[in-house]
């Protein structure tokens, strides 16, 4: 397997039930959270649930430590486009229903259901981090706060950290795959913006096509 699927599969990963229940056991029931921790998840839920139309800037560490970085955008709900700068020539591009991903490096395309990915948790249209997902822990931070969250349903093989400002704001997430491997991704710049340009989030194989592959 090439470094670059590796990262692209750490991002969008997905998995059966089983694996995840062995990584990382019975998760805290969010009924054992103190007060301040449930204050915390509603202040994030809030501010997620009124995150539309978003663009900025990703840097992309992988379990190897090898840096990546790009451009971001989101549509909430459902849509979201990782645009990877330079020779990687990776797209990242989830259309409401499938995260597909494109390499023109390697010429491979691949698609999946977005249900199946963190990206899912990010991308609901009614965000309820008190429903769908258990909430493992809460960490208070100096300038901010970390949610760490599994689908209640466990149907990712995945972890999801989510770093939060005080303010708040998303700065950030860490995915844990099975083996205990961990992709971060650092926001810079996540900005509310206007109309976003909806071929931003189309991404069919370009490999099908004649000519030069298209991008969105």
């Amino acid at each position: 397997m090439t470094q670059t699927t590796m990262n692209r599969r750490t991002l969008i990963a997905a998995g059966g039930a089983g694996l995840m229940a062995a990584a990382f056991g019975a998760p805290t029931l969010a009924q054992e959270l103190s007060d301040e921790d449930k204050a915390l998840i509603a202040k994030a839920t809030a501010y997620i649930q009124g995150l539309s139309n978003a663009k900025g800037r990703f840097v992309q560490t992988d379990p190897r430590g090898v840096t990546t970085q790009g451009t971001l955008w989101l549509q909430r709900p459902g849509k979201a486009r990782f645009e990877y700068d330079g020779p990687n020539g990776l797209l990242v591009v989830s259309n409401g229903n499938n995260v597909n991903i494109f390499d023109s490096r390697l010429k491979t395309f691949e698609s999946y259901p977005l249900s199946r990915t963190p990206l899912a948790l990010l991308l609901a249209r009614e965000v309820r981090l008190d429903r769908g997902v258990k909430i493992t822990s809460v960490r208070k931070l100096a300038d901010g706060f970390t949610i760490v969250a599994q689908d209640a349903k466990r149907q990712t093989l995945s972890r999801l950290e989510m770093n939060f400002s005080s303010a708040p704001e998303l700065i950030g997430w860490t995915i844990s795959d099975v083996k205990g491997g961990q992709t971060r991704v650092r926001l810079s710049g996540l900005d509310k913006v206007g109309a976003i340009d909806p071929k931003l989030f189309v991404l069919t194989d370009p490999r099908r096509r004649t000519g030069k592959p298209a991008t969105g």
